[in-house]
């Protein structure tokens, strides 16, 4: 069901606002992850709440692990409690549209007594799934999805896996090798994941997967190129604070380029694995002043953005935030490196082409990217496709063309709950 649309506000004045953002959702759910497979209970401080956590945590539950809040008097939200799982079988896990659900549980599921089916929402019927279905039939695992190589399937889970040696072809999403990686201390033999085919992409969340088990003292071994092993051993208990989410952060921060002022985000790292941090070279490339200073990030804009050619090959969700941008410029821009997003939550090449064609941009599609001419913005109805990353570069657009509807804005639940309130906050406080 879908919500009711938005009509997106435009920029009144220069914005001047501090937005503080909840925690990651690549961190939170590798974090439950782990924590399930510890060998004593967790805890999760300041957690992102939105779809894809709250389907991590419930498909957790279903295979046996128990996840309860728990009072913080440091953040805004409870903290999250986990006692890990004695891994059981007989329970469906509902994906909904989450790579991570899809992807990272089917070999937790595969150490479990008993069937696990997994499913999603219609969309997650598309996304591709053969590579980490054929790497567990390659470990041994026996996995029934009709010869679909998408949802929905079953993994029959026989309370251990081998482990050993697989080669996969990871080139549709990294979150393949990380899946493999999370669970494999507990394989028999570790496991060793070797990516054979086109560049990996987004490579910062494979670093991310590996920094996360580090935490959780699994021994990875990481020094060869494409090539990581996980040596076999017990998880241990987890008490970390998550970090804001970085890429969430990136419509915010484009807005202050986009429309003209200043906008901060406390609470950003020194140092992380998260692939949005690239969004401060991306902006500054674009002709913004970006400053760190007592982990506050402040970017500060004229609203005549530069074009740009870059490859966000290693952070691949930021394209639709970076492309909105780039239709606001005083020049063409090329974004390369994304081929993989074709399948995503949408195909966001096409789904971008289309809807900034239908603001008046002229945009082509690139096999692996796109091609941006701006022109003067004209409003329209901005289709979302049940993604989150579609409202927020929708949003970000809306500043620059008054009149600007964005379908279904409560998608971007799946990663951002408050995104509509915190963006007509961010320019209330401007107004102010």
């Amino acid at each position: 069901m879908t919500s009711p649309d938005w009509h997106a506000p435009a920029a009144s004045g220069r914005l001047d606002a501090t937005v503080t953002l909840p925690g990651s959702k690549s961190l939170t759910n590798r974090y439950l992850v782990l924590a399930a497979l510890a060998s004593d209970v967790s805890r999760l401080r300041r957690p992102l709440r939105s779809r894809d956590t709250e389907l991590m945590a419930q498909a957790l539950r279903q295979l046996g692990a128990s996840i309860d809040d728990a009072t913080s008097t440091a953040s805004g939200s409870p903290d999250w409690i986990i006692h890990p799982a004695t891994l059981r079988g007989g329970r469906p896990v509902d994906c909904g549209l989450a790579g991570t659900v899809m992807r990272f549980l089917p070999p937790v599921a595969a150490l479990a007594s008993g069937p696990v089916t997994f499913d999603g929402d219609e969309h997650a019927r598309v996304r591709p799934m053969a590579a980490i279905i054929d790497a567990l039939r390659d470990l041994g695992v026996t996995v029934e999805d009709e010869g679909r190589g998408t949802l929905p399937f079953v993994v029959e889970g026989t309370g251990s896996v081998r482990g050993g040696r697989v080669v996969i072809d990871a080139s549709a999403s990294s979150q393949f090798v990380s899946a493999l990686l999370l669970a494999g201390s507990l394989f028999e033999e570790g496991v060793t994941v070797v990516h054979d085919g086109k560049p990996l992409p987004s490579l910062p969340h494979v670093e991310m997967t590996v920094e996360t088990l580090r935490d959780a003292g699994a021994a990875v071994d990481d020094s060869e190129a494409n090539t990581w092993r996980v040596e076999p051993g017990e998880l241990l208990p987890l008490d970390v604070t998550v970090e804001p989410d970085l890429s969430n952060a990136a419509p915010f921060l484009a807005a202050a380029l986009a429309a003209g002022g200043r906008v901060s985000v406390p609470d950003w790292p020194g140092h992380t694995t998260q692939a949005g941090d690239m969004i401060r070279d991306v902006l500054d490339r674009m002709g913004a002043e970006v400053s760190l200073d007592s982990r506050t990030l402040t970017v500060a804009g004229d609203g005549r953005p530069s074009g740009i050619d870059v490859d966000l090959h290693d952070a691949a969700e930021l394209t639709p935030v970076v492309a909105a941008v780039a239709a606001c410029a005083d020049g063409p821009s090329i974004i390369r490196g994304v081929a993989h997003i074709r399948g995503h939550e949408t195909d966001r090449i096409s789904a971008l082409s289309r809807e900034l064609g239908g603001m008046g941009v002229e945009v082509t599609e690139l096999d692996d990217g796109l091609r941006i001419d701006p022109a003067p913005l004209r409003p329209s109805t901005f289709h979302t496709y049940a993604d989150h990353r579609m409202v927020m570069a929708g949003a970000v657009l809306a500043l620059r063309a008054p009149g600007t509807v964005i379908e279904d804005p409560a998608t971007v639940g799946k990663t951002l709950p408050r995104f509509v309130d915190l963006w007509q906050g961010m320019l209330e406080a401007s107004e102010g």
